[in-house]
């Protein structure tokens, strides 16, 4: 069961999971050829930079942009659940992202992008973003979660802050995806103010990249 809420400029869509109710914003490009689907982290919202910012630029090059609430953020939660509930919440949304018809890429910042790595494939998804991939836990590097994102299965693309305690660039292994470094960044891309590359230089980065690979996605 879903709700849409139509008002000006994104329109909000409620989904019913068996996690619970999930929220879908989106912000609609007016001629679209793929959506790409992005859910948040752990420790926050669709507030994050990085997904306000592929909001603002991606719908004019023709990708419509579902950013996705898990149903534990929905509900006020301050804690996400396990691993598993968070898959259980992506799969029950996912009729309602492939709705329009179009390609779906499955997409996530941190947490977010371990859930679309690991349930592209029985999905359907076109291709997998992962924005600040947790590869392994700060100071842990020995916790590794890279057979998520080598088992993605599809095109994927990984955008990684240069100095992202959850696994900086150099520590990624060799696997079938493209990575770009956004220089200075830590897991929220934020940079330091003596950085040689202002804030908003990062995040044009990042955009840069996503668009120049959702634009070769055939």
């Amino acid at each position: 069961m879903t709700q849409r809420t139509k008002a000006a400029g994104p329109d909000t869509e409620t989904v019913e999971t068996d996690a619970g109710t999930a929220r879908i914003t989106w912000h609609r490009a007016p001629q679209p050829r793929l959506v790409l689907a992005v859910g948040h982290g752990a420790g926050g919202g669709i507030e994050a930079r990085d997904l306000v910012a592929l909001a603002d630029v991606l719908p004019a090059r023709g990708v419509t942009v579902a950013l996705v609430e898990q149903p534990w953020r929905v509900a006020g939660k301050k804690l996400a659940p396990a691993p598993k509930t968070l898959d259980t919440g992506w799969r029950g949304l996912w009729h309602a992202l492939a709705a329009p018809g179009l390609p779906v890429v499955a997409g996530g910042r941190s947490a977010g992008a371990r859930v679309a790595c690991r349930t592209a494939g029985e999905l359907g998804a076109h291709a997998v973003l992962a924005l600040s991939f947790p590869l392994h836990p700060p100071g842990k590097p020995d916790r590794s979660r890279a057979a998520e994102l080598l088992g993605a299965g599809v095109p994927t693309l990984v955008v990684q802050g240069g100095n992202d305690p959850f696994g900086r660039p150099a520590e990624f292994p060799e696997g079938p995806y493209r990575l770009v470094e956004v220089p200075y960044g830590d897991h929220g891309f934020a940079v330091p103010k003596r950085a040689e590359i202002s804030q908003d230089e990062a995040v044009a980065v990042l955009t840069d990249a996503v668009a120049r690979w959702t634009g070769s996605l055939g």
